[in-house]
């Protein structure tokens, strides 16, 4: 098996090593193509011959080296950049459609111009999708001088733009957006009545910047727009009550990886007494008995200043990735009030749900996809999979000169942060700027406390602030600079040695560079790489280094303490069997997630199928393909809304409950499919029903006053949100149900109701 695995190693980088031999090739093509002597009239007038070409059928590939040439005259004049060759190989990467591999401050932004201009060419528009607005704003105002001296135009939406804006910057050739914001407006045209409503115009070319962030780790993110929230019913406090009275190993117990939660025998009696709910496992108790595992998930598996936190009175989820406080970020509702219920405040129902979408499957609606990051080649298999995507990795313009060091093993977290502070405080004594990547809004703090007890100055990154955490990154570099983030904060930031200034980069430069401290390793080696990749930016000198615990959670989870049996002690671990069987938990945990991934897929997959069928109906009523009057129009297009919102409502609970059927040896992913397809092929017999029932109490008529009578509109306001998905993850894993507990669930169904035993 290792020998076939080698071979296929080896002959993928034959492969790549080929490919980049063919893109050097086209470089030195487009370097020939000299236009320093041409005047300015005449590069646009080439653009616009381009243009010309692009718009009557010629094929892009043809035009490749001209535009490219064109592109790097005016970089040149317009911003005084000269791309390198290692750039241009990685924008004709881009054009042919792969995943490129580029180190941090190789010059992603730059390269992504030149396959954008290419691909604009022909009117249809191309989007670049970024990490957060100040990203989308600045790449879009950085760039546009190049676009705009070639003729065309670049603009950037942002959250909170008025409709009127937004569509202005749609109908751009260039638009660059957060993928969050551009899935949100889709949605928002998913349930428009008017064709001037919406915003977007057909997808065509999208370049996805920290396409592992967005293409992975947030690809079954759920975009959601929903009616606005009201008052709950039930702000479930009384589950959270018993949940408080539940001890483990009496009345539940965790899986494995303690990703999951469940109720023992003895448990489920005891919540029976404390609710007086009769056998929690009949049908007419599904919905107290989802509300009690919600209650135990938020109270033993969600932990404060970790997975959220408290502030002005609500409860705001921390992104995993990022380690900060996540903007519009929802739990699905019934962990949302149970986590609300915890924290005893006041509940808000997440509001009628009128559409919703994955990151991934909105993606996919770009005819050709692209991307680059700095950290893809570790999940090459997952880009091929989920997308069919590969990755090129692009070498660096100058040698990379950092050095990683082995991880800083530690017994205990004590050590591990007396260790910290000891190495933060000698490197900071020196002049050399530190950059210390941290788990968690908790850690991070704790971490700035204990440093400045040893009377190290720092700035701490934990919050949702891109532009200031953008400008303060960007001085991480500066000399006596000790920077506390949380993983992913200013990402798409260059850290430039000096911050800038050439003659402290130098100083910095003689002390060894940025220096790179990790408090934790990740569950993915990538999002390792990452944070030891804000060092050694363009062959600069730099160093990185992880500090771990044995008692780290991700460790604990794989018993990684009992290596210590008994063992404490304030100096490094010396084993040296530790950073191998570190590094084998990362790849089980990757080679886990992926499987989860997968499966979670199938149940998102067969609900966006169902979804782009009805659009597909709608898009031809709203853009007026279907023969209908305006009334008729509007008639169906809102009962097409109104079915669609209850099947959405309806899947939402078969999918929180869905696990259940585990327990019943039937596949839960099958049972879901089932019951899915059944009620979405009931929705064109209740849409024709209530349409012509509709028409006939209008009459043929086509004034609007008639349709608000009627109640014909969109509601009056509307929210987005993001659903935070890791419960359903969780709940991916009920297969950690025990023996006894299946036997025990089964006879409780089988013989309660038979000799009417209240307890058993």
């Amino acid at each position: 098996m290792n020998l076939a695995v080698k071979w296929i190693r080896e002959i993928k980088e034959r492969d790549n090593q080929h490919r980049l031999k063919g893109y050097r090739d086209k470089a030195e093509l487009i370097r020939k193509r000299n236009l320093d002597a041409w005047y300015d009239g005449q590069l646009q007038a080439e653009s616009l011959r381009l243009q010309k070409e692009a718009e009557s059928g010629t094929p892009l590939d043809e035009l490749l080296v001209d535009a490219y040439a064109l592109v790097c005259e005016a970089a040149k004049r317009t911003l005084g950049l000269r791309p390198y060759d290692v750039q241009l190989m990685a924008s004709i990467a881009l054009h042919e459609g792969y995943v490129i591999e580029q180190h941090t401050g190789e010059g992603k932004t730059l390269s992504a111009v030149l396959p954008a201009y290419l691909h604009a060419l022909s009117g249809e528009g191309v989007h670049v999708l970024t990490f957060n607005d100040y990203l989308a704003k600045r790449d879009a105002d950085w760039m546009g001088p190049i676009y705009q001296y070639l003729g065309l135009t670049a603009s950037a939406v942002q959250a909170g733009m008025r409709l009127s804006e937004k569509r202005e910057a749609y109908a751009s050739h260039i638009t660059y957006v957060t993928a969050k914001e551009a899935g949100f407006d889709y949605l928002r045209d998913t349930i428009a009545l008017d064709e001037a409503d919406t915003v977007h115009r057909p997808f065509h070319y999208v370049i996805v910047d920290e396409a592992d962030s967005l293409l992975l780790d947030e690809a079954r993110v759920p975009l959601v727009i929903a009616g606005e929230p009201g008052s709950s019913g039930d702000d479930g406090s009384r589950f959270a009550a018993v949940a408080r009275q539940l001890r483990q190993e009496d009345h539940y117990d965790f899986d494995e990886y303690k990703r999951n939660v469940y109720l023992s025998e003895a448990g489920a009696a005891k919540a029976e007494s404390l609710l007086g709910c009769g056998n929690l496992y009949e049908s007419h108790n599904s919905d107290s008995l989802m509300a009690l595992n919600c209650a135990l998930h938020a109270e033993l598996l969600l932990q404060r200043d970790v997975d959220y936190i408290v502030r002005d009175g609500k409860i705001e989820l921390i992104d995993e990735y990022t380690g900060r406080v996540a903007e519009n970020r929802h739990l699905p509702d019934g962990l949302q009030a149970a986590l609300t219920a915890k924290e005893g405040l006041q509940s808000k129902a997440g509001g009628n749900i009128l559409g919703t979408i994955t990151l991934q499957h909105f993606l996919s609606l770009y005819p050709k996809i692209c991307g680059m990051t700095a950290t893809a080649h570790v999940s090459a298999m997952e880009f091929g999979d989920i997308y069919a995507l590969e990755v090129v990795p692009i070498p660096p313009n100058r040698p990379n000169i950092r050095i990683d060091y082995p991880h800083r093993i530690y017994s205990h977290k004590e050590a591990k942060l007396k260790a910290l502070v000891q190495e933060i405080s000698s490197v900071h004594a020196t002049g050399r700027p530190i950059l210390i990547g941290t788990s968690s809004v908790e850690e991070s703090e704790m971490l700035a406390e204990a440093l400045a007890a040893a009377n190290v100055p720092c700035h701490v990154l934990n919050a949702k602030n891109d532009a200031k955490e953008a400008e303060l990154i960007a001085k991480a570099g500066e000399l006596g600079a000790v920077t506390v983030s949380t993983n992913m904060a200013g990402r798409g930031v260059d850290i430039r040695l000096g911050g800038g200034n050439p003659a402290q980069g130098e100083v910095v430069a003689k002390l060894g560079g940025l220096y790179v401290i990790g408090t934790h390793i990740h569950q993915s080696v990538r999002i390792d790489n990452q944070l030891r990749g804000r060092s050694g930016r363009q062959g600069d000198p730099g160093a990185s280094v992880f500090f771990v615990s044995l008692e780290d959670e991700l460790l604990l989870k794989f018993g990684m303490e009992k290596e210590l049996r008994g063992l404490r002690q304030d100096e490094a671990l010396s084993e040296s069997v530790l950073p191998s069987k570190i590094s084998h938990i990362q790849r089980v945990i990757m080679g886990q997630n992926f499987h989860i991934r997968q499966e979670l897929n199938s149940y998102s997959d067969m609900v966006e199928d169902q979804r782009r069928m009805l659009y597909a109906e709608r898009l031809d009523i709203l853009n007026g393909k279907a023969p209908m009057s305006a009334s008729e129009q509007r008639v169906r297009l809102y009962f097409i809304d109104k079915f669609w919102a209850e099947h959405l409502a309806y899947v939402s609970y078969i999918r929180e409950s869905i696990h259940l059927t585990s327990l019943a040896n039937r596949n839960p992913i099958d049972e879901f499919h089932e019951q899915i397809i059944q009620a979405f092929a009931e929705i064109p017999a209740k849409i024709n029903k209530e349409s012509a029932d509709m028409l006939i109490k209008l009459g043929g008529s086509n004034d609007p006053a008639m349709w608000e009578k009627f109640g014909l509109r969109t509601p009056a306001s509307t929210w987005t949100y993001i659903i935070n998905d890791q419960y359903m993850e969780s709940l991916q894993n009920r297969g950690a149900w025990n023996p006894g507990t299946i036997i025990a669930y089964w006879m409780r169904r089988m013989l309660r109701p038979v000799f009417g035993w209240s307890k058993f």
